[in-house]
């Protein structure tokens, strides 16, 4: 099984505890050329959603979502924040009890969601899907929890994010399996994958990228990666000394990025 649905992989070691997940976001936290933010980015679409709901995300992470645009939060909201992993909800836990918001969190496989039939008006999935072994399964379940006329929230990334990222590594190691990693539920695909489940399906982009102008931060993301982490030192080291040169002759090192998310009607 590749190790972007690998379940034992992803709880035991990928996402153990936020420590990796924290690492990627902060990258694109200090180094995006979008001022605005992911997170308020989102909140712009979600705050067109209904001030009363019953909402589930499914994959919360550290929290993030919550933390960054607490403020942002309908008072009308009644949010439960799940993770397949528990070390992940504890990171939850801990960065939002302090908010007094009365989140209810619960360790939840999307592949089995236990909640009765049309229990919630708003799911959200921020950059989870391509984790789930069964997708067909898991959109079946979250149609099922998702009230007629609710919305699934769908964010991922498009083929060609961080793309340059895979090209270094092509080039230190022409042997390293690319396509092992590859995404599975993309913005190219992923409305096929949700059509048949939800009706209709937006799609919305969200334009950025990255300049970094520091070294210690793009490898600490590329060591936590899913990705490139296994890699040895060796060749972590032999990019370092490439990335570290042109970052000396270019004052910046760009990136692209391409991410976005799906509205999917119910």
């Amino acid at each position: 099984m590749p190790k972007f649905t690998d379940k034992t992989y992803l709880q035991t070691d990928q996402y153990r505890d936020a420590g990796n997940l924290n690492a990627r976001i902060a990258i694109h936290e200090h180094f995006s050329t979008n001022p605005q933010g992911w997170f308020p980015w989102v909140w712009d679409i979600l705050s067109a959603l209904p001030a009363e709901a019953k909402v589930l995300e499914l994959g919360c992470g550290s929290g993030a979502l919550w933390s960054t645009c607490p403020e942002r939060i309908p008072a009308g909201w009644s949010v439960t924040l799940s993770d397949f992993s528990a070390g992940m909800l504890d990171s939850a836990w801990r960065s939002l009890v302090t908010l007094g918001r009365g989140f209810k969190f619960e360790q939840i496989d999307a592949q089995q969601i236990p909640y009765p039939d049309e229990t919630f008006d708003i799911v959200i999935a921020n950059f989870m899907l391509y984790h789930i072994p069964d997708r067909p399964k898991a959109l079946a379940e979250i149609r099922r929890v998702i009230k007629k006329g609710g919305v699934l929230v769908a964010a991922t990334a498009g083929a060609g994010h961080l793309k340059e990222m895979q090209s270094w590594f092509e080039q230190l190691d022409a042997t390293m399996d690319i396509q092992a990693f590859r995404n599975p539920f993309t913005l190219e695909n992923g409305m096929a994958q949700l059509d048949g489940f939800f009706n209709p399906i937006e799609l919305h982009r969200y334009a950025d990228g990255l300049r970094i102008t520091e070294t210690p931060p793009l490898m600490a993301y590329l060591k936590s990666s899913t990705t490139y982490g296994d890699n040895p030192e060796s060749i972590f080291d032999k990019l370092e000394q490439e990335l570290t040169a042109e970052l000396q002759t270019k004052g910046a090192i760009e990136i692209t990025k391409d991410s976005g998310l799906f509205l999917a009607i119910k």
